[in-house]
């Protein structure tokens, strides 16, 4: 058993980092090389398709690298292939040094196409669609699956023509999952993205009352805020970013 176990170890080690690990006694080589091109084969593509703005970015043999680097160093918390992006993502953000060759948005990118995926794949489902006759008089709640996201890099808009090289103003996006299951995106100004932190931690104001609550912080009018803020409550709940939660206080 302790030889069955020291030889599976070894061609674990050299599966990870076959140009740094040596093979494991008496295995053909042919037969190595199979394993070695199913594993990398296999996860490399769950992450090519998880990120393939990313990908896009990458000549190949960089790209090849960083799968690489990914397998060889880090260590999975899920045995699940649906969560290999996940893990990507994490071994980006907490293990990787990026290099003089990746871009500086990196790990930005990554967190915004993997947020696709797991909008894409969540078990949250919408409510039952209600009827909105009075929005201001309703108390909201932000849907199960939208979710609100700031970057300092345009995210939606990289792609092999446009690299930024340096961050810029904030970027707010909500990327949310419609009724029928499509994954969409929406970019909002800083207000707006103010207003949704308030519909996500509200516990029972209604509308009027937040959008109150927002123009005290913005040092603004209280009316021309309900009038403007009105009108991207109506958006929000006609994409069900924000639904009811039922008639307020009054």
């Amino acid at each position: 058993m302790n030889a069955l176990r020291d030889t599976q170890l070894a061609m674990a080690r050299y599966l990870r980092d076959p140009d740094g690990q040596p093979p494991p006694a008496g295995i053909e080589p042919r037969r190595l090389q199979v394993y070695r091109e199913l594993v990398y084969n296999n996860l490399a593509g769950f992450i090519d398709s998880a990120f393939p703005v990313l990908h896009s970015l990458y000549e190949p043999g960089a790209w090849r690298a960083l799968v690489r680097e990914f397998i060889r160093g880090h260590r999975c918390r899920s045995p699940y292939f649906l969560e290999i992006s996940q893990e990507f993502l994490q071994f980006l953000m907490e293990d990787y040094r990026p290099g003089p060759g990746d871009p500086p948005f990196l790990c930005q990118l990554a967190h915004y196409e993997w947020v696709e995926l797991a909008l894409d794949v969540a078990a949250a489902e919408l409510p039952p669609p209600q009827a909105v006759a009075a929005p201001l008089e309703l108390v909201p709640r932000l849907s199960p699956l939208a979710w609100l996201l700031a970057y300092d890099y345009p995210v939606q808009r990289i792609g092999p023509a446009f690299r930024p090289a340096a961050p810029g103003a904030p970027t707010y996006l909500v990327v949310y999952r419609d009724r029928a299951d499509r994954v969409r995106f929406m970019e909002v100004n800083a207000a707006t993205a103010r207003l949704l932190e308030l519909v996500r931690d509200n516990t029972g104001d209604t509308v009027a009352a937040l959008l109150d609550r927002l123009a005290g912080e913005l040092g603004a009018d209280a009316a021309p805020t309900r009038a403007f803020g009105g009108e991207q409550v109506l958006e929000l709940l006609a994409a069900e970013v924000i639904l009811p939660r039922g008639p307020g206080p009054g």
